[in-house]
C-alpha cells in the first residue's frame, strides 16, 4: 500500500513534533519544512520512525522551491503561528499571507486536503493584530480552497508549551502573581495529544470544507488555572489584580526588553476576550474527533514536579 504523502510546516512545534510520531506510524511519509536544519533537524530527527521522514530547509520561501515540494504530495498540514511580531515576521506574513499561498500551491496541485491551524475566540478581539491576522488568514483560505479544513484550538498545552511552563516557572519564583481583568478569561485548555489525534483523525475521515473549533473536556478560567498549577506545585502565591494602565506598563516593559516577552499589549487585548466555542462552527467533542480528551490537572502533575525543589524526587509515591 502506497504511504500517503504529507507535507508539514511548523513541524519542531509542540504540535509538530508530536503528531510526526503519529503519522509515521500510520503509513505515512512526512516532508517536515524547517528554516534551519542544523539547528532544528536533530529535532525532527527523532519524532518519527526513522525512514519515513525527510527534512527540508526553506529559510524563505522561495516559490520555485515550494512548487517543487508541494508535487506529488497528498494533504499539507500548516501549523506555523507567532505570539509576537519580530522584524519580517510579521502576523499578516506569517498567518494570512503564508497559508493564502499554501492553500493556492494545494489547489495547484490537487491535494486532497489541506488544514491549517488557526486560534479560537479571535472573532471579537478587533482590537488585537494577531486575531485580525488569523481571520484574515482563514478567510483567504475559504476563497482559495474547497478542500481546506481550519482547526481553531484553546490554549494547547504539554510540557513542551510556552504557556503552562512559563506559568510553572513563574510561579515557582514570584511570590505574588499579576492577574488581569480579574481572571475571568474563560479558557478550554487541550493537550496537544488531542490535538494530534484531531488531525489524524480528520486525514481518515477525509474531512473536507470545515472549520472545527477545538477544546478541551473543561471550563476554566485564567485565575482557576493559575490555582491549579499553584496547586500542583504545592505553594501558596498572593493573586494580585492588576488595573489594565499598570497592565500596559508591564507589557511595554517586557517588548522592548526581553526577545520572547512574559506579556505583549496585543496579548493583553486577547485577554480581555474569552477563548471559548462561538457556537458557529462545530466542536471536536461533536464531530467525535477525540477517544478520551486530557484533563488539565491530571497532565499537569506529570511535569510540573520539575519546577519543584528536589525535581524527580518531589513526586508522590504510591503504596
Amino acid at each position: 500500500m502506497k504511504p500517503t504523502e504529507i507535507l508539514v510546516f511548523g513541524a519542531t512545534g509542540q504540535i509538530g513534533r508530536n503528531l510526526l510520531r503519529k503519522l509515521t506510524r500510520n503509513n505515512c511519509k512526512v516532508t517536515a519544512v524547517t528554516r534551519n536544519v542544523h539547528r532544528k533537524g536533530y529535532i525532527l530527527k527523532k519524532s518519527g520512525n526513522a525512514g519515513w521522514i525527510d527534512i527540508v530547509e526553506l529559510e524563505t520561501f522561495d516559490q520555485n522551491i515550494l512548487n517543487n515540494l508541494f508535487k506529488d504530495k497528498d494533504i499539507c498540514i500548516n501549523l506555523i503561528g507567532i505570539l509576537n511580531e519580530k522584524n519580517k515576521s510579521s502576523f499578516n506574513n506569517i498567518h494570512c499571507l503564508l497559508p493564502k499561498k499554501l492553500a493556492i500551491l494545494s489547489k495547484e496541485n490537487n491535494l486532497k486536503q489541506f488544514i491549517h491551524l488557526s486560534a479560537l475566540g479571535i472573532e471579537n478581539a478587533n482590537k488585537s493584530k494577531y486575531a485580525i491576522s488569523k481571520l484574515n488568514g482563514e478567510n483567504e483560505i475559504k476563497k482559495i480552497f474547497n478542500n481546506y479544513v481550519i482547526l481553531k484550538p484553546s490554549i494547547i498545552f504539554s510540557q513542551d508549551d510556552s504557556f503552562s511552563t512559563m506559568l510553572l516557572g513563574m510561579l515557582k519564583l514570584m511570590p505574588v502573581f499579576p492577574i488581569y481583568y480579574n481572571g475571568k478569561t474563560i479558557f478550554y485548555p487541550i493537550h496537544v495529544t488531542d490535538i494530534c489525534e484531531i488531525i489524524e483523525n480528520i486525514m481518515l475521515k477525509e474531512v473536507k470544507g470545515e472549520t472545527i473549533e477545538c477544546i478541551g473536556p473543561e471550563k476554566i478560567n485564567f485565575k482557576e488555572i493559575v490555582q491549579r498549577i499553584n496547586k500542583s506545585l504545592n505553594i501558596k502565591r498572593f493573586l494580585i489584580p492588576t488595573p489594565l494602565p499598570v497592565a500596559k506598563m508591564f507589557a511595554n516593559f517586557f517588548e522592548l526588553t526581553m526577545k520572547k516577552p512574559l506579556l505583549t499589549k496585543d496579548q493583553l487585548i486577547l485577554l480581555n476576550y474569552d477563548n471559548m466555542p462561538s457556537g458557529k462552527y462545530k466542536t471536536n467533542i461533536e464531530l467525535n474527533l477525540n477517544s478520551n480528551l486530557k484533563f488539565f490537572d491530571k497532565e499537569i502533575s506529570k511535569y510540573s514536579y520539575m519546577y519543584k525543589t528536589g525535581g524527580e524526587f518531589s513526586k508522590n509515591i504510591k503504596n
